[in-house]
Formats: structure tokens, C-alpha cells, sequence
């Protein structure tokens, strides 16, 4: 009879092995069987636990308890009737390479595209531009895929994207996530159609597409502003931003002033002599320096309130994006911030917040993570790795990469990871663990590099992130078994043989399909009989050496065999090739 017994969403394994009527080290024991590392006092969620439940064969049937329901999008702060007007929040988005950050260079007269590494963005970023008086602010997001994170939370914190596409290239994969993250956060698309001076050009082409991805522009019946833009010549640039204040008119965009500054964490660093910075953006209220904000599992006594390119503020209101110093510690990528009146509630806020993130990270893998560990052979291997990047979303990025590279056969297992440069500590933990050190747009001091090649350290620094990826993907594909590949050429059947010892047979006889050559390997069969593989050494057509023989052809023909092959005319020898190839993910 099959008991049933009622948990909630999440349960520590002494409680669960109590339930069950189980020690709790056999409970343990097959836990880390599964992968997942748990003490007696830690949690597990619901589904991870019905999987170990079942693994241990108990007749007990696991009841999850109610669970209140999570939202899958942040909410957007709602504005109260004593509201203020806002300058308009505009993500620029698209495929990667289609001059999104060309245009935003246009558009503020800088050029931002030049530096990054690669040409492609590799950090979300943000500023304002006065366009007729009015403030508008920009954020840039990467367009590579490794960045898809960083593209969604740029959705969810803005008003109206911008979706870019290159005339001479069209609506691409990024192009319509974009699409589908605009829809997802309910804002407002306008298409800049860029590159419109480049040869193959074809704006008609782009509005049938985005047409494709129920995106209909105004002059086909639809409600979406399509604008060609040319960051080299600055054609419609301003046609652009007038629209950007149209459809912002439009929006009613407003935001309360007499509240605690609150908003979002969209970038965070460490600094050289400054320590933790984190790039924020204001949703309502006025932030001022001096004042005392909580992010996440954090707090900071605000030092330096200044705009992301590093001017000072004397305060900051709703839609104004900033940077920040005076962090206790690193604030996460994506951690909402709020402003409260002194540091003994900024403490007790972020200590909250603290526990409540190791009850969750405490919960180990998720239950598909379980069950792919349930059925992965017991030879999987792992690629050890320690990363260091940056900023918070670079390194959120890079981490979600590499696990989108593990398969059943090969994984990347992160050691460590962290924000800033290479240090002593991540070479010992090299050493320890065996792990391969990868640095994300850090440094690592030649002393560092230095003891790095005399412990014979791997030690790899990228700038571009899908250099840095191809590389771990590359070692993880050194580790995938070889595939062997066998390939048919020909058949000969045997018509006289020569000479016989113990390691050789020299024979003649007539191919009957296909073609010999050399080198290649023969299954020699009697009937259906397979009597043993041997090696072909040498060719002759009449008493001439040759490489191929071809169908229809006698020859003579010597071969290499592991043992003394008695050999009969009228045998066959089925020739082909193997060769072993390296596999690829």
C-alpha cells in the first residue's frame, strides 16, 4: 500500500528523512549519489525530493502543499494620481553587428563602438541625450547570444525599444527574441532600419519580414513607426528622436517624486580604489549622496552619486540612470534598490535579504538537473574552470553559456567565480582543483602571469565573450570520446593464393565492386562467415606497385594479419576504410 504524505515547496533533509521514517545519512548518501550536496540542516525543493524519494524505491507518494504563485516579469512601478511627467526609458535592441551602438553614438556624438572589444557591445550601459530640451535615456544592450539575459532584463526596464535592423542584412535570430522580449514587457517598438546607404539595401524587404513576426508598420495598415536611419551621415537621426518623444507624449509617462528613491541594479563592478560601483536606474523618487539605499543582500551609505560617464550629481530622479558608490559589497545584476532612512534598516533589510538567498541556493540543482544526473553515465567528464569578469552581467552571462554547452558525455564544472582580477587565491584554487582560470575584460598583474606559467597554470583572457566561449567549448570537445567512422570501398574475391605464414597472405583475386586502395583495412568472410580482419600493405596490377584498383580489374595484393589466416579461393575480402575523428559539440 502506497502511503502519502503531504510537504511543502521546500523541506531540510532532517526534515524530510524524519517524514519518511529514514536515517537521515541514507537520505544524504543518496542525495550526493544524485549530485546534489546537502547537509542535514539544508533545503530541498518539492520535485527534488519526490525524484530521491523515488530513487530509494519507498512505497510513499509525496503531496506538494499549496505554493503561492511567482511572477514570471518584475512589475513595473505604478504611478499614483499626484505623479510627475518622466523622460521616456528607450532600450536599443537587435542583432548583433546591425549598428546599434553606431547609432547611439550618432545620436550623442561619441564613439563608444570603436572600443569595445570586437565591435560587438559586451555590457549593458546607459545615458541620457537632450533632444528639442527634453531628456531621453538610452540603454544599449549586447547583441551576441551570449547575452540573452542581459537583453530581457533591458526589456523589462524600459518604456520603448528601438529595434534595429541593417538593410543589407534583414530580420536575423536576435532581431525576433527582441521582438518577442518587447512583447513580453508590454512596451512600444520602433524600428530604426540602419545601414540604408550600404550596397544591397532593401527597406521593403525588412517590412515584409518584421510583417513575417506580427509586426506591421503605419504605411501597410499597421500601428509600428519604421524609420531609416544612417549613423554615418546622420540621415534621420532626428526624425528618430522626434518620434521617441511622440510616442513618449503618447505613453503619458510619469513617476511619484515624493517617495524613496527606488529602482534597478543593471550593472555592478569593483573599482580600484573605489571599491563595489553599480550602474542603477531611478523609477521614482529623488536619490541624493548621503543617503542610505538597499539593494538585494546589500547596502550603501551613497559616496559618489554620478552619471555613467562620471560627472557628479547633486540628486537624480525617476527615468535618470546613475552610478553608484559606497557598497558594503557587490550588489547582483538585477537587484532591486530602495532608499530607507538610516543604516540600521539598510543593515537589517540586506540581512534579510541575505537569508533569504542562502535558503534558496541551499535548495541545490533543480529537479530536471537532478534527473539529468540520474541519467547520465557514470563517465561523464567535467571541465574544472574558474571565471572572472567585470561586471555582475557579464559574468551572469558567461556562467549561463557554459551551461548551455554541457551535454550527457561533458559538462563545465565552475569552481569559483567572481567580479575583478586574477589574484593569488583563484592560483591556489587552480592548483587544488586543476581548474582552467578564464578572465572576462579583467586583468591579471604580471606577477600573477608570471607565477601562473611557473605553475603551469592555465591562465586564458579574453575581451570578446565568444572568443572566451569557443575556447571552453573547444577543451570540452577534447574531452567527448572519438567518433570511428568505417567506410566501404570495394569488394575482391579471391582467385589464387601465393604465400601463407604466420603474419601475412599473399593472394590474387578480382575486385567485383567498387575499388582497393591503399591504406585501407579488409574483412575476410567464407560465406557469411566473418574470419578475421586484416590489413591491406600492397597493391600490384601485373608486377607494377599501384595505390587503386578499380572494379573489374585483377590484381595481387598483400596482406597483414594478427595471426596465421588460412585463406581459400573463393573467399571474399570486404575492403574499407576507418578513420577515428574527433567529435564536436
Amino acid at each position: 500500500m502506497v502511503t502519502t504524505i503531504e510537504i511543502e515547496d521546500t523541506i531540510t533533509v532532517g526534515a524530510l528523512a524524519e517524514r519518511l521514517m529514514i536515517p537521515v545519512t541514507k537520505l544524504i548518501t543518496e542525495l550526493m549519489k544524485n549530485g546534489v550536496m546537502a547537509t542535514v540542516n539544508e533545503s530541498i525543493d518539492f520535485d527534488t525530493a519526490q525524484i530521491i524519494t523515488q530513487e530509494l524505491g519507498l512505497d510513499i507518494e509525496l503531496k506538494e502543499g499549496a505554493r503561492e504563485a511567482v511572477a514570471l516579469h518584475r512589475e513595473k512601478p505604478k504611478a499614483s494620481a499626484k505623479a510627475a511627467p518622466r523622460p521616456p526609458v528607450v532600450a536599443v535592441m537587435g542583432h548583433v553587428d546591425h549598428g546599434k551602438t553606431s547609432l547611439l553614438d550618432a545620436i550623442r556624438g561619441s564613439s563608444v563602438a570603436a572600443k569595445e572589444a570586437g565591435g560587438i557591445t559586451q555590457h549593458i550601459s546607459a545615458y541620457q541625450v537632450e533632444h528639442n530640451g527634453r531628456p531621453i535615456t538610452f540603454l544599449d544592450t549586447p547583441g551576441h547570444e551570449a547575452f540573452a539575459a542581459i537583453r530581457e532584463h533591458g526589456a523589462q526596464l524600459t518604456d520603448i525599444v528601438i529595434l534595429v535592423v541593417a538593410a543589407d542584412d534583414g530580420v536575423k535570430p536576435q532581431t525576433i527574441e527582441a521582438i518577442r522580449y518587447a512583447k513580453n514587457a508590454g512596451v512600444k517598438i520602433i524600428v530604426a532600419i540602419t545601414k540604408i546607404d550600404k550596397e544591397g539595401a532593401d527597406p521593403n524587404r525588412i517590412k515584409q519580414q518584421l510583417s513575417e513576426q506580427n509586426i506591421l508598420v503605419e504605411e501597410w495598415g499597421g500601428e509600428t513607426v519604421v524609420q531609416p536611419v544612417s549613423a554615418k551621415t546622420k540621415e534621420g537621426i532626428d526624425q528618430l528622436l522626434d518620434m521617441l518623444l511622440l510616442v513618449a507624449d503618447v505613453e503619458d509617462l510619469k513617476a511619484d517624486i515624493d517617495v524613496p528613491a527606488r529602482g534597478l541594479i543593471i550593472e555592478a563592478h569593483v573599482e580600484v580604489g573605489r571599491g563595489p560601483v553599480a550602474t542603477a536606474l531611478i523609477e521614482a523618487g529623488i536619490l541624493k549622496p548621503g543617503q542610505f539605499v538597499v539593494a538585494g543582500a546589500t547596502y550603501a551609505k551613497v559616496r559618489n552619486l554620478e552619471t555613467p560617464d562620471g560627472k557628479p550629481l547633486s540628486q537624480a530622479g525617476p527615468s535618470t540612470p546613475v552610478t553608484i558608490t559606497g557598497f558594503k559589497a557587490l550588489p547582483e545584476f538585477g537587484d532591486e534598490f530602495e532608499a530607507v532612512e538610516n543604516e540600521r534598516e539598510a543593515r537589517n533589510l540586506s540581512e534579510v535579504a541575505a537569508g533569504d538567498r542562502q535558503t534558496t541556493s541551499s535548495r541545490g540543482i533543480s529537479s530536471n538537473e537532478l534527473i539529468k544526473l540520474i541519467n547520465r553515465s557514470h563517465d561523464l567528464s567535467q571541465l574544472n574552470v574558474i571565471v572572472k569578469a567585470d561586471v555582475q552581467g557579464s559574468l551572469a552571462s558567461v556562467l549561463d553559456s557554459f551551461k548551455a554547452l554541457d551535454t550527457e558525455e561533458v559538462a563545465v564544472k565552475v569552481v569559483s567565480s567572481g567580479i575583478g582580477p586574477i589574484t593569488d587565491n583563484d592560483l591556489r584554487l587552480s592548483k587544488t582543483t586543476g581548474a582552467r582560470i578564464y578572465g572576462f575584460n579583467v586583468i591579471a598583474p604580471s606577477v600573477i602571469r608570471q607565477q601562473a606559467v611557473r605553475d603551469r597554470i592555465e591562465l586564458h583572457l579574453y575581451s570578446v565573450i565568444y572568443e572566451l566561449i569557443d575556447d571552453v567549448k573547444a577543451e570540452l570537445e577534447k574531452l567527448l570520446l572519438p567518433q570511428v567512422v568505417e567506410t566501404d570501398i570495394g569488394t575482391l574475391v579471391v582467385r589464387g593464393i601465393f604465400n601463407t605464414t604466420k603474419s601475412s597472405v599473399i593472394c590474387g583475386g578480382e575486385v567485383i565492386k567498387g575499388k582497393l586502395s591503399l591504406p585501407s583495412l579488409a574483412r575476410v568472410k567464407r560465406d557469411k562467415e566473418l574470419l578475421m580482419e586484416v590489413e591491406l600493405t600492397n597493391l600490384k596490377r601485373g608486377p607494377t606497385d599501384v595505390k587503386e584498383i578499380n572494379s573489374g580489374e585483377m590484381c595481387g595484393l598483400s596482406l597483414s594479419t594478427p595471426s596465421r589466416l588460412d585463406l581459400m579461393i573463393g573467399d571474399r575480402l570486404e575492403v574499407f576504410t576507418r578513420v577515428v575523428q574527433q567529435r564536436h559539440l
